[in-house]
């Protein structure tokens, strides 16, 4: 499924796709995850390079033991941050572990399943943790501590621009500042997508009113924005989404009409979706006609429970027509059509 936007202007209607992204994080664990991961754990190709994975596994199995709730997301999170990681096809494939100390952060990254191996997922699940460290954690500094013959991370990180900081004989030692990692957004180092644009004033604005704001969409926000090309405002093409800008989202057979424009304005009644919103923060900046690689997250992430969605799990699926669930499907969470009203507050 893909979602299409047509501008309302005088110009030829063309479209622009925007593909489910290859890597979602989920903060959210389960009893489920947890039942993956320890089969992960078991696998040989998967523990030869974690130092601690008999300790690990046992301690979910305690954790499995000793709790009956659905939810596991506290128990996981005691000393650090943990994300299942999901692929394009909404199966679990890995785990991210961030663990801030002072202005450092370390991660630790796994892709638990071996079949997957080999498809890339590796450097694109370290694109996202990179950017929750830089841009929700605030980290100075990432640090990844590999084993020298892990030849599959050592080169994912390398190529992900992550440099040798020290060595030793049975761990190598590799950062990434956060000033070098924003100096590889605005290259494009770091993000294959699809170019965006946005004006000078309007990433002025936005910059200095996100600085008060945070949440998984401001973080996606500002990361748009951190790599968005600056032109002036007379230079903008007419077929590029701008603050202010309307726009038509084609879902397979369905078509919304929104406007994108800023907090205050916002009225998702009448069709104003906030750049703030999971709406705004996606299409914001995107061209006509030109097709997105995939890395451009459209997630709700004020969702109560499970992972999030992207808009290709409405293939398919009977929704209740408000904007966010035609967009986001909620029914494919179970709820019953019209039932999903407390989840937009």
């Amino acid at each position: 499924m893909t979602i299409a936007m047509k501008g309302f202007h005088s110009l030829q209607i063309s479209v622009v796709k925007m593909n489910k992204p290859f890597i979602t994080l989920c903060p959210e664990i389960t009893r489920a995850h947890a039942l993956t991961l320890m089969d992960w754990l078991q696998d040989e190709r998967v523990t030869c390079f974690l130092s601690d994975s008999r300790h690990v596994s046992r301690s979910i199995e305690q954790v499995i033991d000793r709790t009956q709730l659905p939810i596991l997301t506290h128990l996981f999170n005691r000393d650090g941050r943990f994300f299942m990681a999901y692929d394009r096809h909404d199966a679990p494939v890995g785990f991210v572990r961030l663990v801030k100390t002072g202005a450092n952060c370390e991660i630790v990254l796994v892709i638990g399943d071996s079949d997957k191996w080999g498809r890339n997922l590796g450097a694109r699940t370290i694109r996202e943790g990179m950017k929750l460290a830089f841009l929700d954690m605030r980290a100075e500094k990432l640090i990844a501590k590999i084993h020298p013959d892990n030849t599959r991370s050592l080169k994912a990180f390398q190529r992900s621009g992550f440099v040798l900081e020290s060595e030793t004989p049975t761990l190598k030692s590799f950062s990434m500042t956060a000033e070098r990692y924003l100096q590889f957004l605005r290259e494009g180092t770091v993000v294959d997508s699809t170019e965006i644009y946005i004006t000078e004033i309007d990433k002025a604005r936005l910059e200095s009113l996100i600085v008060f704001e945070q949440g998984p969409t401001i973080v996606e926000l500002e990361h748009e924005l951190e790599r968005a090309i600056v032109v002036k405002p007379q230079q903008v093409a007419r077929n590029v989404i701008t603050m202010n800008s309307r726009a038509l989202l084609q879902l397979d057979d369905e078509e919304i009409e929104v406007a994108l424009v800023y907090p205050e304005d916002a009225d998702s009644t009448a069709g104003k979706h906030s750049v703030y919103s999971d709406i705004g923060a996606a299409i914001l900046g995107y061209q006509e006609g030109t097709p997105s690689t995939g890395e451009s997250l459209i997630a709700p992430a004020g969702l109560k429970s499970g992972k999030y969605f992207t808009s290709r799990r409405l293939r398919g699926i009977s929704t209740c027509k408000c904007a966010l669930c035609l967009v986001f499907g909620h029914q494919a969470r179970g709820f019953p059509k019209g039932e999903c009203l407390a989840l937009h507050a």
